[in-house]
Formats: C-alpha cells, sequence, structure tokens
C-alpha cells in the first residue's frame, strides 16, 4: 500500500486544505498518516487518515493566538510578522522534525507532504535524499519562491517588467532579506545549525524551492511567472473545494428565497469565509450598505454566523449562513470576498468575476494575484468604504473584460487534475527521485 506522512502546522487555514488531501488520498487506497494539533484530531480521522499528534511543545490553540502567545498581544505590523514567524511557526521546527523521525521510525513513506510553514521539513530536508523519504510541499498560498522578476512574498507588490521592474525587486529583496526579516533568518539559521549541523543555503521563506517536488494548488494563469522556475514546481489546479461559505447544504435545504437568484437583477455574492468572519464591519456589512440602493441582488453567506447579527437589512439582501456553492456561483455576477485562497479559485472555476479586500496573512497576496492577473479589482483594503466597494462592483459588472477573463482562467482550472495530481506527483518521486540542494 502506498503511504504518506501530512505534516501541518496546528493552524486551521493550513489544516484545512490538507484535509482535502488526505481525504482524497485515503479514498484512492493510500495509508495516509497526518501529523498535527490535537483540536483537528476529530476532523483528521473523519477523512480515514490517521491521527498524529505533535508534541506540547509544538501544538497550541489557534482560536486565540494572543492568548497562546501572550507577548503578541499589542504588536501590530512588522512587528506581529517577525514574532508569528519565529514564535508561531519557526520556535517548534526541533520538536516537529523529532515527530516526523519518530512517525518514519514507526513506518515508512513514499513521501512526507508539508505546507509550507512547518518548518520540521526544511529541516527534513537539510539531510541527504537517501538519510529520507521525498518532501513534497504542498503550496496551499501563493507561491512564495523568490524570483529577479517576482517582489517578496508578502509584500503585495505586483510584478513590473523590464530592468526596472528587476531592480525594483533587488531592492525590495535587500530591504526584506538583510532588513526587515534579518532576525527572523538568523533565529531559524542558528536553531537547524544546533538541530542538523547544516543551515539552509536559501531564505527562510525560500524553502520550498528544495523540496523534491513543490504542488501548487493553482493554474499558471492565476500565479506571477518566473524566469527561475523550478522544474519541481507542478500546478495541479485547486482543490475540487470546500468553499468559503462551509459545507454546502443538500437541495432540499435551500433557502426560501432561492428563486429570487432568477429574476432579472445581477446577483453579487458576498463572503468574509468561515475564519475572518468575527467582525461583518469588514467587508458585508460595507457590500450590503453600498449596495442598498442599486439595481443588484446582494446575497450574504455569514460562514457560520447568526445572520440576526447583521441587524435589519435592505429589501435587495438575501442571507444565510451556508450556502450551496455549486448551485449558487452559476447564478453570480460579482463575487465580493476578503481573498481566501480556495474561495478565489472556487469562484474562477465557474468564471466568476472579483471584488476583493483583504490584507492579512496570505490575503495580501492572493488579493494582489487578481489585480495581476485582471479577473476583478482590489480594493487594497481590510475594510473598504461602501462607496469603494459599490464602485468597485459597478466597475466589474461594466467592463466585461473581468468577466472574460475569469472564464478563461475557469477554463484552465477544470482542465487541471487538481487532486489527483497530488498522487500523480507521489509517484513520479518514486520513480525519479529529485536532488536536495538544487
Amino acid at each position: 500500500m502506498r503511504s504518506v506522512l501530512l505534516c501541518s502546522t496546528p493552524v486551521h487555514g493550513h489544516v484545512s486544505p490538507l484535509l482535502e488531501v488526505a481525504d482524497h488520498l485515503v479514498g484512492t487506497g493510500y495509508r495516509v498518516r497526518f501529523l498535527t494539533g490535537a483540536r483537528y484530531r476529530t476532523k483528521v480521522l473523519a477523512t480515514g487518515a490517521e491521527f498524529l499528534p505533535l508534541p506540547p511543545g509544538a501544538d497550541y490553540d489557534d482560536t486565540d493566538m494572543d492568548l497562546a502567545f501572550p507577548d503578541r498581544a499589542g504588536l501590530a505590523g512588522p512587528k506581529q510578522i517577525r514574532h508569528d514567524l519565529s514564535q508561531i511557526f519557526i520556535r517548534p521546527v526541533a520538536e516537529q522534525l523529532a515527530a516526523v523521525d519518530a512517525a518514519l521510525a514507526q513506518a515508512p513513506v513514499d513521501a512526507v507532504l508539508a505546507e509550507s510553514l512547518f518548518t520540521g521539513a526544511a529541516a527534513l530536508l537539510l539531510r541527504p535524499p537517501a538519510e529520507r523519504p521525498p518532501v513534497i510541499n504542498l503550496g496551499i498560498v501563493p507561491l512564495s519562491l523568490k524570483d529577479v522578476d517576482t517582489a517578496p512574498f508578502g509584500m503585495g507588490i505586483t510584478p513590473l517588467p523590464g530592468s526596472f521592474g528587476r531592480w525594483r525587486n533587488r531592492l525590495l529583496y535587500t530591504v526584506a532579506e538583510k532588513g526587515l526579516f534579518r532576525p527572523v533568518q538568523k533565529d531559524i539559521q542558528t536553531r537547524l545549525a544546533a538541530l542538523t549541523g547544516r543551515t539552509l543555503p536559501v531564505f527562510f521563506m525560500d524553502w520550498p524551492r528544495l523540496a523534491d517536488a513543490l504542488i501548487q494548488f493553482t493554474v499558471p494563469a492565476f500565479e506571477y511567472p518566473r524566469e527561475s522556475l523550478p522544474a519541481t514546481v507542478h500546478f495541479v489546479g485547486p482543490m475540487s473545494g470546500r468553499p468559503p461559505g462551509g459545507t454546502a447544504p443538500a437541495a432540499p435545504d435551500l433557502p426560501t428565497w432561492w428563486a429570487d437568484l432568477d429574476g432579472d437583477r445581477p446577483v453579487v455574492h458576498v463572503t468574509q469565509g468561515t475564519v475572518a468572519n468575527k467582525d461583518f464591519r469588514d467587508l458585508i456589512l460595507p457590500t450590503v450598505q453600498g449596495l442598498t440602493d442599486q439595481n443588484v441582488l446582494v446575497v450574504v453567506s455569514t460562514g457560520g454566523p447568526d445572520p440576526d447579527r447583521l441587524g435589519p437589512l435592505p429589501g435587495n439582501v438575501r442571507v444565510a449562513r451556508y450556502l450551496p456553492y455549486q448551485q449558487l456561483l452559476p447564478k453570480v455576477d460579482v463575487m465580493v470576498t476578503n481573498g481566501g485562497y480556495g474561495g478565489i479559485h472556487f469562484a474562477l472555476a465557474h468564471g466568476v468575476p472579483l471584488v476583493v479586500a483583504g490584507k492579512t496573512e496570505e490575503k495580501v497576496e492572493v488579493t494582489a494575484r487578481v489585480r495581476w492577473s485582471g479577473v476583478g479589482v482590489d480594493l487594497r483594503s481590510q475594510r473598504p468604504s461602501p462607496d469603494a466597494v459599490r464602485a468597485a462592483v459597478a466597475e466589474v459588472l461594466s467592463n466585461r473584460t473581468y468577466g472574460a477573463v475569469a472564464r478563461e482562467v475557469g477554463r484552465q482550472i477544470v482542465a487541471a487534475p487538481g487532486l489527483p495530481g497530488v498522487a500523480a506527483v507521489i509517484e513520479s518521486l518514486r520513480t525519479t527521485p529529485g536532488s536536495v540542494l538544487r
């Protein structure tokens, strides 16, 4: 039986996509063991995978990061980013690697599959290929690989063609690597040297370049071109998908207002997903307020919270906790979202153009790719004004180019293998193993 070890930091946005990978591989006959936090045990077991707990020193409750990491409270901007990288993701590297080694000693695997902030995988890659199984990086966020044609990951800066763009990128990498994140690079190198006797030959954010394969869950049309893109990168398209509105209810559970979607008004769907939905003032309420007097039907998915928290709603608004996206999106003309990677791809798979507003975590890079690819409008804000949302929706509805580009990206997505591409990459490494320091 084929066997893999999945590894994820105990953070919802990292674990959830890997649950889909686990579910698929189990369904195709793989033995899957999933190493992550105790809070996700039930969800892991529901996929048919075996649950392996991270050691206590590498586990934490991600529902309240400030409580789990008291030193984080009050930090913002670069200081919070540096704290999170060092204390949440880099500090557990030794315990993560020990847990991986214990799992491998218990049973061999065909490959170790890890998301990019599971730094134990970077440590594993510092061993010679003969002393470890193949390591596959799972690209569940936009591609972060350093290149002369791209700005540093996390800045949300789109490519600029020509020599000036490359000069700008070199300058930005110098600022990021030698200035902003120098303490973080020093931290991980010190820990890796003590742990393995070796250090990364690249900047820490670029460690996926060392993996034997990098599976990126998107299509080329939604990712920046790179001159030095490694041959180890495989674009397989997005996962089939749990959309940002949550698990789709069965047809009998359709809301009573469902027939309103078939009227003559354009349908605008807005969601803040199932994680960043604590404060509706971020995006849902600005959208509702901005489109109150417009000739559109606004469809809101709260992603779980009680719709009554929205208060009184205008007559052109319909709301539900969850919605069946496979049935909803073919009826949607514009989707307004905070930029979750999975949700963006779910919309594009249906050719739906976007209005995006998100600046946290990887969302600043996702929304920048919406802007760069031409599939929608990026409001470049975490909490846009109602006027800004109204103008952006009007722009997408009136300019058919957005829809045309979204449909073209959607065609690439439909043609991509998706999750079946994961097994294909694993099998390729069984016959042509990669090299660790390429």
